[in-house]
């Protein structure tokens, strides 16, 4: 019997606090050269691809991969992730892929502002209010007692929900603000998680001390106004094999041998952040292989249940 899980069960299932650790323990095992993570693979064809991302080790004990489709009818609900024992080779289970990935990446967000971002920080502003905003808020909470949270959304409705949704959520204090500079001033974490081609604010906003994190990187399609790389004193990915074979091409492709690991931080314990006044500029690749081990916390959380939520002959 192959167990599968969807997205209701890994958000039932999974804490967010979860993720954050088992990422981090991951990160400190790829730091050590364990865990696998090549860059991600994709088939192409006439209408679009299918893009694979791959990963895991023996000292968790799995391994697998996610698949997701990118093609004009491809919807987030239809990724799938594969997770396998690392030991036998056994398929330990299917677990839908859109919760699965949207929590990895909130959760090595989370990681990454426990590194990065100064111990007192306690208000974020956030630019976007979709899935990726939402899991980036989760992991920060995690991680930093935040008491202020702001939110711009070009849509007023958009972060008027996202506001109403995420405090019931958190137990947080969130404010929807009408422009980037609201959200910006005054934060000690900045988070950008939009579907944005074009910079959405200028770098001058961005204030010594604050810690930024962006999801968008590609050549020609990024969120973030490039020119903050040369005010940033630490600019750090969860990635560098991604960064280096993104496809298109990456905004910041000049500066990568200024970029450093999160990993290697992790690891080795070398802190990202050098002095208070700092700007730490966080590139969200994704990780591969990190889904596999979020979907493990779920299958695991199953298997001890003894109850699967559906099963397949």
């Amino acid at each position: 019997m192959i167990t599968i899980v969807s997205n209701s069960d890994v958000t039932r299932l999974v804490s967010m606090r979860e993720a954050v650790d088992a990422l981090e323990q991951a990160l400190e095992r790829k730091g050590e050269g364990a865990f696998i993570t090549p860059p991600r693979h994709y088939f192409a064809t006439e209408k679009g691809a299918l893009a694979f991302t791959i990963g895991g080790d023996a000292v968790s004990g799995v391994v697998g991969f996610r698949v997701y489709g990118m093609f004009p009818g491809s919807r987030e609900d239809d990724q799938l992730v594969v997770v396998y024992d690392a030991a036998t080779g056994e398929l330990r289970g299917i677990v839908q892929g859109e919760r699965t990935g949207t929590m990895r990446t909130g959760a090595l967000g989370g990681v990454a502002i426990r590194h990065a971002a100064r111990e007192d920080a306690k208000i974020l502003g956030i630019i976007g209010s979709g899935r990726q905003a939402r899991t980036q808020l989760e992991g920060a909470a995690v991680v930093r007692n935040l008491t202020q949270v702001r939110v711009f959304s070009r849509s007023p409705e958009k972060r008027e929900t996202f506001a109403s949704e995420m405090s019931d959520r958190l137990a947080l204090s969130i404010s929807p603000v009408t422009t980037p500079d609201e959200a910006i001033a005054g934060a000690d974490i900045v988070v950008v998680a939009t579907n944005s081609r074009a910079s959405v604010f200028d770098a001058s906003l961005i204030e010594p001390g604050q810690h930024v994190t962006t999801i968008r990187l590609g050549h020609g399609q990024h969120e973030l106004d490039a020119g903050l790389a040369d005010r940033s004193g630490a600019i750090f990915t969860d990635s560098l094999e991604q960064l280096r074979s993104y496809p298109g091409g990456f905004f910041l492709a000049d500066r990568l041998d200024t970029i450093t690991g999160l990993s290697e931080h992790v690891a080795g314990g070398k802190p990202i952040r050098q002095s208070p006044d700092e700007i730490t500029l966080y590139l969200s690749a994704g990780l591969s292989g990190t889904e596999v081990i979020v979907a493990d916390i779920a299958l695991r959380k199953v298997e001890a249940d003894g109850t699967p939520p559906r099963t397949d002959p």
